[in-house]
């Protein structure tokens, strides 16, 4: 599973890449044919919203790419959503498949 993290506006600490570097690893107990994961932790800055850490996540099975993204005060907080809701999709199509 080749994972990639990008940072868009900012540049991660060691202790954010790590956290999602972790969390990203555990993945593969949901779905056994992972090829790759890109994260993109983005900051928004606009002006009036609290909301601006934004974490998407993209997986790479074959024939099937799940996406999802979350935005929150923290980049942990949006990273554990999204994670949240990849996780969903990855066992809504398993049992898709399994039907």
């Amino acid at each position: 599973m080749n994972v990639k993290i990008q940072t868009v506006h900012f540049t991660a600490d060691e202790k954010l890449v790590d956290y999602v570097t972790k969390k990203v690893d555990k993945l593969n107990t949901f779905h056994e044919r992972i090829t790759k994961v890109d994260v993109f932790l983005k900051l928004d800055n606009v002006v009036h919203t609290i909301k601006d850490k934004i974490a998407e996540i993209r997986v790479h099975v074959p024939r099937h790419d799940f996406f999802v993204k979350s935005s929150s005060k923290s980049f942990e907080e949006s990273f554990d959503c999204a994670l949240e809701s990849m996780v969903n999709q990855m066992k809504r199509q398993k049992e898709k498949q399994a039907a």
